[in-house]
């Protein structure tokens, strides 16, 4: 049979009468699902199986608890009140607030006011002070400049005093040997008068200058020989004062003096002692 044939075979319908087999194959089936579902039915409906159990012991009695009393609850709370508004400031309220506003701020301007004037104050009081320390500092250097030129002055005026005093002493010293030959020594040893010692004194206190200060009147006593026209040849600290800078003042105003006055008689003494007293 060729393979054309084949085909066309399969695909025609079968002939009437071949469906048996078919049926008795399904009503097998069917039995054999009926036989499942009664089984498992019968096992889902079996009885359970009864236990029994024996008890030997009574079970205790338990008193039943006594009620609980409950305690009323309390009657609510009134309701507060509700807050009532504040009452709105007056006119009155208002002035009497800016009025204290006003005094408050017044005080604090016044005790700003006062605290910048104490604050000036001190200000001015330091740079016063400030100023008077450098016044009296500067008042002390000059004061010690000024003592210093008076110091080097004095020295370069005693050096030249003593310079011009040797000068004199020698050239007296050969006119008194002329002049005690010719006159003898009777006169010239003659003491001077009183009013004399009075003359010599306030002449050499014109020419005395003291910058110091004496706390008592102690004397200076300076022992001065002069030639006989009255050049001063020589002077000497007899006895101190107890103040150097006085003594030194009287010196030097002796050499201030070259020429001592004559007496009345017209002479010069030779030698004399002097007395200078602080406050006379």
């Amino acid at each position: 049979m060729s393979a054309a044939a084949l085909a066309h075979d399969t695909l025609l319908p079968r002939a009437p009468g071949g469906n048996g087999p078919g049926v008795v194959l399904a009503l097998l089936v069917h039995a054999a699902l009926l036989a499942a579902l009664t089984v498992s039915v019968d096992w889902r409906t079996k009885d359970p199986e009864v236990v029994s159990a024996e008890l030997w012991a009574s079970v205790p009695q338990v008193a039943a608890p006594k009620p609980v009393e409950v305690a009323p609850a309390p009657a609510p709370a009134p309701a507060p009140p509700p807050p009532r508004a504040a009452p709105l400031p007056t006119e009155a309220d208002i002035a009497t607030e800016r009025a204290e506003r006003k005094k408050l701020e017044a005080a604090r301007k016044k005790i700003e006011t006062d605290a910048e004037a104490e604050r000036l104050r001190v200000a001015s009081d330091k740079k016063r002070a400030e100023d008077d320390r450098k016044k009296r500092e500067q008042a002390r250097e000059q004061t010690r400049e000024q003592t210093d030129k008076e110091a080097r002055d004095a020295k370069v005026e005693d050096e030249r005093l003593a310079r011009q005093r040797e000068a004199n002493l020698r050239r007296m010293m050969g006119q008194a040997g002329t002049a005690a030959a010719g006159t003898g020594t009777a006169s010239a040893d003659a003491a001077p008068t009183a009013a004399y010692n009075g003359r010599l004194v306030a002449l050499i206190r014109g020419n005395l200058v003291f910058t110091g200060t004496a706390t008592d009147n102690n004397a200076a006593e300076v022992e001065v020989s002069a030639a006989p026209n009255g050049t001063v040849i020589a002077r000497r600290l007899v006895k101190s004062s107890g103040h150097k800078d006085w003594d030194d003042a009287v010196l030097r105003a002796i050499d201030r003096t070259p020429t001592l006055p004559r007496d009345s008689d017209g002479r010069v003494p030779p030698r004399l002692t002097i007395t200078f007293k602080p406050r006379e």
